[in-house]
């Protein structure tokens, strides 16, 4: 009984893990250039995907919110970039320790990449590539967790 007992509670033990390991790229993150902040949440399906929450100049000169402008979809010009999601369809690889699998849009270019997502060693130190075709060429950010009402 006490061997039974015994693994269960190791396999219990092993899911919580996995499941912080998975989700430790939620929260809040200040984005490279500092002047915006993505929420990153996970999705009912387990994938994960991050919305601007924050802009430090959320309005145009003429006091009208922020759009979409650089975008090449005509239509989607019109969206507003507050509230906006740029990550999309990230998948967990436990293997790799890394988000990948997704997209970033950039709305300063209006482009959209392939982009993976891991940590070097510090859980408020977010590294964020993306890039076109292979991943060995692309562009790295870090990205840091905001903590508080920061």
């Amino acid at each position: 009984m006490r061997k039974y007992l015994l693994s269960i509670a190791l396999m219990v033990l092993s899911l919580a893990s996995f499941g912080q390991k998975n989700t430790k790229v939620v929260g809040t993150w200040l984005t490279q250039d500092g002047d915006s902040k993505v929420e990153i949440s996970q999705n009912d399906d387990g994938s994960f995907t991050g919305e601007i929450i924050w802009l430090q100049d959320p309005t145009e000169e003429d006091g009208s919110e922020k759009l979409d402008e650089h975008n090449p979809d005509e239509d989607l010009k019109k969206r507003k970039i507050m509230g906006l999601k740029l990550l999309k369809n990230f998948q967990f690889d436990e293997d790799e320790e890394e988000w990948n699998d997704g997209t970033i849009y950039d709305p300063k270019s209006g482009n959209t990449y392939k982009c993976y997502m891991w940590f070097d060693g510090n859980p408020n130190k977010l590294q964020v590539k993306g890039y076109i075709g292979f991943s060995l060429i692309g562009k790295k950010v870090s990205w840091t967790r905001v903590t508080g009402d920061a």
